[in-house]
This record gives C-alpha cells, sequence and structure tokens, in this order.
C-alpha cells in the first residue's frame, strides 16, 4: 500500500501528514518548498495542475484537497477512527471540518496572501485587517467547541479519538500568531492546541515541520 505525502511546512497538509503518522502505517513524506515556488514546477503541476499542498499519492493515484484525503485516510484506517463512525456525530465532524476548511482557512488566506485577492497594494491593507478581525472570531468559535467537548467528557473535537479536527485547530490557532492574535485572547483552545501538540504522532510531525507553535513569541 504505498502511500507517499506532499506537503509543505505549516500548510493545511499538516492535517494529512498528523493522519498519516497517527496511522502507524508506513509512508513517504515530500516536502514542497512553497517560498521556492516547487509548487509550480513542471514535476509538481504533473501530480496536481493546481499547483497546491496537500496531495495524497495512494498506489500511483493523486487525491487532492483536505476533505477528499482526510476522508480517505479514515476509510483506510477506520479503526484509528480519525472521524467519527456514529452518522449524527459524523455528519457534524465534516461539518466542523468543511467550515475549518472553506471558511476559517480561506480568511486566513485573505491575510497572509491578500494580492491573491486584489491586484491593487492600497487595498491590501484594508483586506489584512478586515479579515484579521473575522478570524479572531472565528478562533473564538473554535474554542467554544473545545469548551463544549471538555463539558462533554471528550477529550477530542471528534469525541474519543484524536483526528482531523484536532490537527486542523492547531495549524488554524498556529495561523492566529502569525496574524498577531496572541495565545491569550484564546486561551482554552490553546491549551487544547498544546495537549494535540504532545501527542506523540503530532510532535514528530511538527518536528519534521520544524513548526514553531507560537510565531509571534521569540524563537
Amino acid at each position: 500500500m504505498p502511500l507517499k505525502l506532499y506537503f509543505a511546512p505549516g500548510a493545511c497538509s499538516f492535517v494529512p501528514h498528523v493522519l498519516l503518522e497517527l496511522s502507524g502505517a508506513e509512508f513517504e513524506p515530500c516536502m514542497v518548498k512553497l517560498h521556492k515556488g516547487e509548487q509550480n514546477s513542471p514535476d509538481y503541476k504533473a501530480i496536481n495542475p493546481r499547483g497546491q499542498v496537500p496531495v495524497l499519492v495512494h498506489d500511483g493515484q493523486p487525491i487532492t484537497q483536505i476533505l477528499a484525503i482526510a476522508l480517505h485516510l479514515d476509510q483506510l484506517f477506520a479503526q484509528q477512527g480519525f472521524l467519527p463512525a456514529e452518522p449524527m456525530a459524523r455528519a457534524k465532524a465534516l461539518s466542523t471540518l468543511a467550515w475549518m476548511n472553506n471558511t476559517v482557512h480561506p480568511t486566513f488566506t485573505h491575510i497572509f496572501m491578500p494580492q491573491k485577492f486584489s491586484d491593487q497594494p492600497e487595498v491590501h491593507a484594508a483586506l489584512k485587517s478586515f479579515n484579521t478581525g473575522l478570524f479572531r472570531g472565528m478562533l473564538a468559535e473554535l474554542q467554544a467547541m473545545v469548551v463544549a467537548c471538555d463539558k462533554q467528557g471528550h477529550p477530542w473535537l471528534g469525541g474519543a479519538r484524536i483526528g482531523a479536527l484536532d490537527a486542523y485547530s492547531l495549524t488554524l490557532t498556529r495561523w492566529g500568531t502569525i496574524a498577531g492574535i496572541t495565545p491569550e485572547e484564546h486561551p482554552d483552545l490553546w491549551r487544547f492546541v498544546q495537549k494535540v501538540a504532545a501527542e506523540p504522532a503530532v510532535a514528530r510531525v511538527i518536528e519534521r515541520e520544524r513548526l514553531q507553535l507560537n510565531m509571534g513569541a521569540k524563537a
């Protein structure tokens, strides 16, 4: 079952990277250096014409997009419980995962790469400022989910097992610090993210990607 993951350090590819590490299966991690434009190289475009990460290659077949990859890995390693199996719990988890991917993530992109949404430099500052406010509110919503799970006695956002939602929550919270949103603003969320980071499989991915959780702190 040859598995290869194309990832970029600190990108949303962290999510499938963590799931693969949690699975215990052998896989080949292939780093794509976005800052060097490797995602636009002919070799990479042959794998993903959109020039994006992540890409999971399974038995020679490329799979793109976080939702598709997470669902595939959940089915491939069903015993790991990356997503809940019970229908209603699964639907709610997928709803949250989709929200993270299609709402929270693009909001950060407006902060980090405003040039993708306007070719007018004078607009970029406004895009960053406005979307930072939106992103701050979304992290507060994510924190509320963490608090609710804790009250229900669930150790992880998906229930009893660590999975895709937890890995994505770490990524989004880390991005918040890049936008100047400090850990002190969402202390319950930050404590949860530190718990996620302390899991051995997650810690291995953090080390492989050489990530710093709080990008607003001095290294």
